[in-house]
């Protein structure tokens, strides 16, 4: 077999499975039409259509399928054994692409990044920071970051950070005037400071647990926005009471600065993770990052 055909039956095989020529395209590092034009001279040397495409969708032909059913696990051990052969270098190389959004960079890269690309100076990270919650196969991106229940199944999913918990806060003055709520639904006779995550949806419910029992509560107030510091700005202000990461608070609490409300009803929730596709051979630089930052820490945000 000549390399240039071992090479179309890989592109074959990675638009069958990612079904788009554009996904397909993005994973093998080379244009749409490039991609399109080897497929069309694959078919026209096996004399047999493999791919069915329309506008919209592309889809392996029964031919096509049975053809990647053959050949995908002999492509498989030729990945496996690529993908082996990373144990061999000095160091890690390559260009990792990563999405995820403001807070959890904060938390998980700022304190762990910069010393991870000293160590591994043959590794570019390029970061994206947004607050939609991207498609990584479907954008280009080699992992993201985010709260594991927004993680796609058929994602591998590594946990970087520890449990978080929100807590419900508010200054001292406030609660002069305004009793402290007693349970998550008391909270719809107080001043509440929403946040919204993207502008195309409504402001995040306030999520409680306790016993067993999860209540979701939509509160009001004269103030949504999309960013946490304006948020607790205008708590410690006194402005309402605000739905803030306890991490953040912490010092104000300690002060006495803010006070919190329905402890009880405030439980832990897992921390990030960073995910990425299970359909591919992991990237050496992407494996080595991945390492670098692992939670390793006991849950509770001591250690890591």
């Amino acid at each position: 077999m000549q390399r240039s055909e071992l090479n179309e039956l890989m592109m074959f095989a990675t638009i069958a499975r990612e079904r788009s020529f554009t996904r397909a395209s993005r994973l093998l590092g080379i244009s749409p039409s490039a991609l399109s034009h080897a497929m069309r001279a694959l078919e026209t040397r096996l004399d047999v259509r493999l791919l069915a495409r329309t506008t919209r969708s592309v889809a392996p032909t029964e031919a096509g399928a049975a053809l990647l059913a053959s050949v995908a696990p002999a492509l498989a051990q030729i990945e496996d054994g690529l993908g082996a052969l990373s144990s061999w270098r000095a160091s890690a190389s390559g260009t990792v692409r990563l999405t995820t959004f403001a807070y959890a960079a904060q938390m998980v890269l700022e304190p762990r990044l910069p010393a991870f690309l000293m160590a591994n100076p043959g590794v570019r990270v390029e970061v994206e920071i947004e607050n939609r919650m991207s498609d990584i196969v479907a954008d280009g991106f080699d992992a993201g970051i985010r709260h594991v229940e927004s993680v796609a199944r058929d994602m591998i999913a590594v946990r970087v950070g520890p449990d978080l918990r929100t807590v419900v806060v508010g200054t001292p003055e406030y609660f002069s005037r305004h009793p402290p709520p007693q349970t998550p639904a008391e909270l719809e006779r107080h001043v509440c400071i929403n946040y919204r995550g993207a502008a195309d949806r409504p402001p995040l419910s306030w999520e409680f647990e306790r016993d067993g029992r999860e209540i979701k509560v939509r509160v009001s107030g004269p103030l949504v926005v999309n960013d946490v510091p304006l948020a607790l700005a205008a708590v410690r202000a006194g402005a309402g009471l605000g739905y803030i990461l306890e991490h953040d608070v912490a010092d104000d609490l300690a002060s006495g600065r803010l006070v919190q409300a329905l402890d009880e009803w405030c439980a832990p929730y897992p921390g990030y993770h960073l995910y990425h596709s299970s359909r591919r051979q992991t990237p050496p630089a992407l494996r080595a990052l991945i390492e670098a930052l692992r939670w390793r820490g006991n849950g509770n945000g001591n250690g890591q």
